[in-house]
């Protein structure tokens, strides 16, 4: 099986290719350039390679929570690849990519959401895959729910906006780590290989929260 990640939901941009089991990944910190860097970055990747994108077999992206442009992007740049060429196209949360990449078999995955919010949701490894624990939610940082036991590793940029996030219920913090698309690869390679992709057309970002910005009066009363 061969298929393309795309993970753009924080400020960084990356970009991964599985290719029967193997996976090559590129990154950078984009700020607002990922719809300008992304494909060409995963073209780089394909030519690496040796592979054309009539070679893929599906298009995996990094579905949120996270940046509402990011995850736009990231959806239409999966929706381009896979439409012309019939391919399925698999959404994968960015909590359980940013639980991926930090190595930790429980972890409380958060991201700095703006607004004095947060994404967040504390996850246990399960199998190829993560169980949650405390379901994904968009909320206050004091009021973020503790994970239930010991042994939680704290990660993403919620805990470095935030520091005394969740004090009381992680014993590990790695504020600097964020979703890579080599994790969203690695989370979607058995979802796929058990059919799990969709037709492109009914892949969807998750946005967990629809409000984007405060209004004018919201910041004057702040």
């Amino acid at each position: 099986m061969r298929f393309a990640a795309i993970e753009t939901s924080t400020e960084w941009c990356s970009v991964a290719l599985w290719t029967d089991g193997e996976i090559a990944g590129l990154e950078r910190r984009a700020e607002h350039r990922h719809s300008e860097l992304a494909l060409p970055m995963l073209e780089r990747l394909m030519r690496r390679a040796g592979l054309a994108a009539a070679q893929l077999d599906a298009v995996a992206f990094g579905a949120g929570p996270g940046a509402f442009t990011g995850l736009r992007i990231a959806c239409g740049l999966a929706q381009g690849l896979a439409f012309a060429r019939g391919l399925p196209v698999l959404g994968v949360s960015t909590l359980e990519a940013l639980a991926q990449e930090s190595g930790a078999a429980r972890v409380a995955a958060c991201l700095d959401a703006r607004m004095r919010q947060v994404y967040y949701a504390a996850l246990e490894k399960s199998g190829a895959g993560w169980r949650e624990v405390v379901p994904v939610q968009c909320v206050a940082p004091q009021l973020a729910p503790a994970p239930p036991g010991e042994g939680w590793a704290g990660c993403g940029s919620g805990f470095a906006a935030y520091p005394g996030l969740l004090k009381n219920g992680v014993s590990i913090v790695k504020s600097e780590l964020h979703p890579t698309a080599v994790a969203v690869a690695e989370l979607a390679a058995p979802r796929l290989a058990r059919g799990e992709g969709v037709d492109a057309a009914l892949a969807a970002p998750v946005y967990v929260r629809e409000k984007v910005a405060f209004t004018q009066a919201e910041l004057e009363r702040r």
